[in-house]
């Protein structure tokens, strides 16, 4: 697979797998830590989840800028990773006030910015080598299925460290407990006898005779195991520190841009920052209200961006801009929905799957359960696949028959009834990235043999169209269910719990559209954005990400005010939107492209 392709890729992602390990290990747990800690609803959870999600995004326009400048890339990214680390060290302190929990958060975002885009730069300029130019799309497929090798095990392991300091202190996970607790001690809890049964249940030893010091302790212990997952993902930061400083001689140093270019770029950035607070200002007037700043502040930051970069442009770069400003747009739609999998779709695997499953489906909840059936059917798929020599069969029928044989000693080591956490649905997402992601680019050079391929932005539509699947898939599983706002803060009950596989068959939908769509998108940019605004035009595609990920709020807002299934059905006319806006302008886009 990295057959023909430079030592740099490998270094690349290696180096990016501590920001892909925080960052699932924040989107398994913050939003469900900030309501133990804090004991927030969702949608003020929402707010603050959005905002982070939007401030990793969007502050790659900084970093881009940054490194455009200086043309200092590999200095920006390290810059990047020493601010990550310090920001989820913050975040393993226990005890830190909301305030300072957030001022934490927006010191990851501020390094995350400095880090994401500059590396998928790099990456590109390791490409622009007319030696290497052929593999740029498979480069961008295989760096997306690397760094997601540690994402799998960031959910596993913020789930086993939680649920190891609950167990020390006495106590099992049970994620309708916290939201209980707090209404228990906030005077709001008419009937306590279900918070009695479920607190009984998640007490190891003894009975519960006091509800408020059970209901205190719970959560201390509960938010203060989340603390110690952020510092396994600083740790994971450290050994993506060690990589890049060991191997970055093997990524490229690009040549300093002309003392025009750069004063061009710094007077750029001050006209950015001019319009972001014109055009936010407008925005929130004409067309959100002043009770939405929040929201205006992001639409106006993209308009701002979008028209600085397209007057900047000359005569050549200009229809490569608005191309990819096109993209963008669509883009903004893609993460707001695709990004519900730490928001809405948290909150409804943690109320709406069930929390026990038998042995079979409980290997799909254990990290290496799991990898073990996968595994098997890796060694399935290379036994019996076509162009195979006997040897590659033989070894391929005998890793089929080792990963079977320790799924089927897994499930005979399990209960009849196991307890499952809503964290571990956020594994499955990178899992399938790593799995898939070969059989899509197998798939790809298949149609590119028969002339039949699609082009990049024709990728893109379709990533959007099997996104609605994915959501349609998830509205049928919630038809019938009890919805958040009929329950007025009381617990779901077992009858509106669904089995698991409605979600994971989601999150498996939702990955093939990924792969249509985000991969194919960073090699379109790195493949259209003119020289001299490579960074920044990977600050852009960001940025865009960063507008849709401020938009979650969608999500979070109509939690508790619509039906279920009227909740999923937006992303559903959401997407299918996005996907006719892709395909009307496919002749324009394939045109710059080529």
């Amino acid at each position: 697979m990295l057959k023909g392709h430079p030592k740099g890729l490998v270094v690349a992602f290696f180096a990016n797998m501590g920001e892909r390990f925080g960052f699932y290990t924040m989107m398994a747990i913050l939003v469900l830590f900030l309501q133990t800690k804090f004991g927030l609803d969702e949608e003020v959870a929402g707010n603050i989840y959005s905002w982070f999600y939007f401030g990793i995004y969007a502050l790659a326009l900084i970093g881009g800028l940054v490194a455009d400048s200086t043309s200092k890339y590999k200095l920006v990214i390290f810059a990047g990773i020493l601010i990550m680390l310090s920001g989820y060290i913050l975040m393993a302190v226990p005890g830190l006030s909301l305030t300072l929990t957030v001022v934490s958060l927006f010191v990851i975002a501020f390094g995350n910015g400095m880090f994401k885009g500059n590396l998928q730069a790099v990456v590109g300029q390791l490409y622009d080598d007319p030696k290497y130019s052929k593999l740029r799309d498979s480069a961008f497929m295989i760096f997306y299925m690397g760094i997601n090798v540690g994402a799998f095990f960031a959910p596993h392991a913020a789930n086993g460290v939680r649920n190891w300091w609950l167990e020390k202190n006495g106590f099992l996970h049970d994620g309708s407990l916290p939201a209980l607790c707090h209404q228990f001690i906030n005077g709001k809890m008419a009937d306590t006898s279900q918070f009695q049964i479920l607190a009984q249940k998640a007490t190891l030893s003894g009975q519960v005779s006091d509800l408020g010091q059970f209901a205190h302790n719970y959560l201390d212990v509960f938010s203060r195991g989340y603390n110690y997952a952020f510092g396994v993902a600083a740790g994971a930061m450290v050994l993506s520190l060690l990589v890049y400083l060991f191997f970055q001689k093997h990524l490229p140093n690009k040549e300093k841009v002309t003392s025009a270019q750069s004063v061009k770029i710094e007077n750029g950035a001050k006209s950015l920052i001019l319009a972001l607070f014109a055009s936010a200002a407008t925005f929130s007037i004409i067309y959100f209200g002043l009770n939405n700043l929040d929201i205006a502040l992001a639409v106006g930051l993209f308009v701002a961006f979008a028209t600085w970069i397209i007057l900047s442009a000359n005569k050549e770069e200009k229809p490569r801009v608005t191309a990819l400003i096109m993209v963008f747009i669509v883009v903004i739609f893609f993460w707001m929905s695709f990004h519900q999998n730490g928001l809405t779709l948290t909150f409804f695997a943690r109320d709406y799957i069930v929390k026990q499953v038998g042995p079979f489906t409980n290997l799909f909840f254990g990290p290496w359960s799991i990898l073990c059936v996968f595994g098997a059917l890796a060694g399935l798929f290379v036994a019996i696949g076509k162009n195979k020599t006997r040897t590659e069969r033989l070894i391929g029928l005998a890793i089929f028959m080792v990963g079977a044989i320790f799924a089927y000693l897994y499930t005979k080591s399990y209960q009849t009834e196991n307890a499952i956490a809503p964290e571990i649905f956020q594994s499955f997402n990178p899992l399938f990235i790593v799995f898939i992601t070969p059989l899509v680019m197998s798939a790809f050079a298949w149609l590119n043999k028969k002339g039949i391929e699609p082009s990049t932005p024709k990728k893109i539509g379709f990533g959007m169209i099997i996104a609605a699947v994915a959501f349609l898939l998830i509205l049928v599983a919630s038809l019938n269910m009890v919805s958040p706002h009929i329950l007025n803060g009381q617990a779901v009950p077992d009858s509106s719990r669904v089995t698991p596989y409605w979600l994971i068959n989601g999150y498996l939908v939702f990955t093939i559209a990924e792969l249509f769509l985000s991969p194919m998108g960073l090699s379109f940019v790195s493949k259209v954005a003119p020289p001299r605004f490579q960074g920044l035009m990977q600050g852009g595609w960001l940025l865009a990400t960063a507008v849709g990920n401020k938009l979650l709020v969608v999500g979070s807002f109509f939690w508790s005010r619509l039906d279920l299934w009227m909740l999923w059905a937006i992303f559903i006319v959401c997407c299918l939107l996005s996907a006719a806006f892709m395909f009307s302008m496919l002749k324009k886009l394939e045109r710059v492209t080529n």
